[in-house]
């Protein structure tokens, strides 16, 4: 059978399949996108949401870099809220409820509009040319189609061995209604990849129109949206608000008396799932004295009834699930139209990645989302983006393009990811990031978009965008340097101030936390003619200002110890005075630098000089 030949091949049409294949065609490679059926380009599996505390950094970032999921979940968007607003800029996260037929007929509209072939049909194998360093070099359909490329990218989601857990009853399938792939893990395995095992779930559906929303406290959305995209300006659709009730004693008395029957409880499931998104199992279980749990009662459309309870995900007999849903205050007469159920799936161990998303050992093969332990749409569609951009520049002839853990969510992801492994479904969160008040989801673009363009992923229409940003920005900067004041004028302002006779401009009185755009702009009324999102900007900075300062010595020291590669066959076992634990980390992980070798469990200062001393010496 004739083989069709492209630059990148990309395995799964989830949210890392999608990313994977527009960055990689961005880039001018030959892309082919392969999917079950066209149908499942785009959907959304689980909840009908994007964004949120750290994953709204990483669809800001994803958009910076002109990735879909931003501009997709705009469109989509029934509900937008910026969650924490009460924190800092740093800390806060935008979040969409999206309507699940629109986010997916967004995603599939920009694919289409772009080079790319979409090919429908399961994979069954990997095409290898074998050597001293086995070389992937496409794949085989199980129809026996053959597609061969210099770069493959495997995102196979929950669907890589899936099993469907929902009581007793086991099912294969990466989610309800849909097989597994599992022809792809024997062609891992046989190219030496590390595999476990790893666990999700989700709720059971609710048919809204049985819901008492009457005695039900109602979330709406916020009056001024936080848009995902630089390129949005308003929601594309009508706004609806979330309801929100909680479980009981009664709940949790029925969850214990039926804990035998949950495969997360009774050993039919042994993988790990994400701690930070228990099953409601485990929330009752793990946190016994609290004699309730919210729950979010969040839409799934416009023009659909169905209703996405967040917060009782389980995996518990259908049965036990229509109790458990009736012993809910507002769900007493709640119809269940899809029970939930437990996806267990494999994985495979990120330690074996590169910082570019390559499989260390093996040449031509890039791995991205679920199979790398991860939970979440938006951590498979960074790396999705990641993934194809690298594998289209490998293709080309091009060196890898990297972020350090200093300049994006995304790769503090990546980085924990390959230096220190998962044990669990991984979740990113604020606080995983060291470096989180330069690296705020308000200014993704600035720090990110130029690499993009650099790297040919960003099209014309954002780098028009950016550049008319950048523009208006440094012209607003540049009015605030110039632009001054003594304390006494600051004063008859209003703002009480101490009167040392210092002349400062507006951006360095903007650093005193009573001294907010109106005062400044009552006093130049020139500022008022900036956009109001770039003067909460703008302000943010000022106000981050002498912290950043102080912070830039940290990166300093990072980017010195990044600096010092470590060379790739370095043999661990020869450098003297590392435990044991030292080595089996350093082994398993083969960081790249001192740096990600410091970040690794089990490694102290000593440990670090020994290593530094060894390579020095071999140098």
């Amino acid at each position: 059978m004739r083989t069709m030949t492209f630059d990148v091949i990309v395995v799964g049409g989830g949210h890392a399949g999608c990313e994977a294949a527009a960055a990689a065609a961005r880039t001018g490679a030959r892309t082919a996108l392969v999917t079950r059926s066209r149908a499942d380009i785009g959907v959304m599996s689980c909840n009908p949401a994007i964004g949120g505390l750290g994953k709204g950094h990483l669809v800001r970032e994803i958009d910076a870099l002109d990735g879909l999921m931003a501009r997709a979940a705009d469109a989509a968007g029934i509900q937008f809220r910026l969650l924490n607003r009460r924190k800092g800029p740093a800390v806060q996260g935008p979040r969409a409820q999206a309507d699940r037929k629109a986010y997916a007929a967004a995603v599939a509209s920009m694919l289409d509009a772009m080079p790319i072939t979409i090919v429908e049909g399961m994979v069954d194998a990997l095409e290898v040319r074998p050597g001293a360093r086995a070389c992937v070099t496409g794949v085989r359909l199980a129809d026996g189609r053959v597609l061969g490329a210099a770069a493959t990218v495997v995102t196979t989601g929950t669907f890589l061995g899936g099993m469907l857990h929902m009581g007793a009853s086991q099912t294969p399938g990466g989610r309800i209604g849909e097989p597994p792939s599992n022809g792809l893990i024997p062609a891992l395995a046989a190219l030496g990849i590390r595999m476990g095992r790893m666990k999700t779930g989700t709720p059971p559906r609710l048919d809204g129109r049985t819901i008492d929303w009457g005695a039900l406290q109602m979330q709406p959305g916020d009056d001024a949206p936080a848009l995902f995209s630089a390129l949005s300006r308003a929601p594309a659709l009508p706004q609806l608000s979330c309801g929100i009730t909680r479980t009981t004693p009664v709940t949790h008395a029925i969850i214990r008396a039926s804990l035998s029957q949950s495969p997360m409880h009774n050993g039919q499931i042994e993988s790990s799932g994400p701690r930070y998104c228990p099953s409601i199992e485990d929330k009752v279980v793990r946190f016994g004295e609290r004699d309730g749990h919210q729950i979010f009662l969040e839409p799934e459309g416009l023009d659909d009834p169905t209703i996405y309870p967040n917060g009782i995900s389980t995996a518990l007999p259908v049965k036990v699930q229509a109790t458990i849903v009736a012993s809910i205050p507002g769900l007493e007469r709640a119809r269940i139209v899809r029970p939930g159920y437990a996806v267990d799936y494999a994985f495979a161990d990120p330690r074996q990645l590169t910082p570019s998303l390559a499989v260390a050992d093996v040449e031509g093969l890039w791995l991205a989302g679920q199979i790398n332990g991860t939970t979440g749409y938006e951590e498979a569609a960074a790396q999705g983006l990641i993934a194809g951009l690298n594998a289209a520049r490998a293709a080309g002839g091009l060196g890898p393009a990297m972020l350090d853990r200093a300049e994006a969510y995304t790769a503090v992801m990546i980085d924990d990811l390959v230096t220190r492994g998962v044990t669990e479904p991984y979740r990113m969160f604020t606080s995983r990031a060291e470096y989180r008040l330069a690296l705020r989801a308000d200014n993704a673009d600035l720090r990110l978009t130029a690499k993009g363009e650099a790297w040919g992923c960003v099209g014309a229409t954002r780098r028009a965008a950016f550049s008319a940003r950048v523009a208006t920005r440094e012209a607003a900067m540049a009015l605030l340097d110039r632009l001054t004041a003594s304390p006494t004028v600051v004063a008859r302002a209003g703002l009480g101030v101490g009167q040392d006779g210092e002349v400062r401009s507006a951006f360095d009185w903007l650093r005193f936390p009573d001294f907010d755009w109106d005062r400044a702009a009552a006093i130049w009324p020139a500022l008022g003619a900036v956009p109001a999102a770039l003067a909460e900007e703008l302000t943010t900075d000022a106000r981050y200002a002498p912290y950043l300062a102080r912070q830039a010595g940290d990166v300093a020291a990072f980017r010195r110890d990044e600096a010092l590669a470590l060379p790739a066959d370095l043999d661990f076992a020869a450098v003297g005075g590392l435990s044991n634990e030292a080595r089996a980390a350093l082994a398993a992980a083969r960081p790249a630098s001192l740096g990600a070798a410091g970040r690794l469990q089990g490694m102290t200062p000593g440990a670090l000089t020994n290593l530094l001393a060894h390579v020095r010496r071999a140098a």
